[in-house]
């Protein structure tokens, strides 16, 4: 008679320390649940029961929620998309600063108010009004 082995399940247990060791690490931005999920070969439900049980930012009611990489990488490339045109605004706003700095001078150079009769459209030319 053959006998047939049979494989069985081993419960782990993790101590209290080792939970609150990933999970810091988890919120100090080290790994993300993924990551330590496939480094210490945890399933990724119970490290977020840890996280959600553990943490010290966790409040009631509150779902951890992890950014995927491809959402960090556009949070990165957005934020550095603001500061472009922050930087583009802030240049601009300087040209404006300036030309208006230079129509005040020739003002006061040749005595006529320029931003007046800048707003004025132009004339035909001519100078004479038509007769009927």
């Amino acid at each position: 008679m053959g006998t047939k082995q049979v494989k069985l399940r081993t419960k782990r247990y993790f101590s209290d320390e080792f939970k609150k060791a990933l999970v810091k690490e988890y919120e100090k931005d080290k790994f993300s649940v993924q990551e330590l999920s496939r480094l210490h070969q945890i399933d990724r439900h119970i490290l977020y029961g840890w996280i959600h049980k553990l943490s010290a930012y966790n409040k009631s009611r509150v779902m951890v929620v992890e950014i995927s990489e491809s959402s960090t990488r556009k949070l990165k490339d957005m934020e550095q998309r603001i500061k472009e045109l922050e930087r583009n605004v802030g240049q601009k706003q300087i040209k404006i600063e300036y030309l208006e700095k230079m129509i005040d001078l020739a003002s006061e150079k040749h005595d006529i108010d320029i931003k007046k009769n800048f707003d004025t459209p132009q004339s035909s030319g001519s100078g004479t009004i038509g007769t009927e």
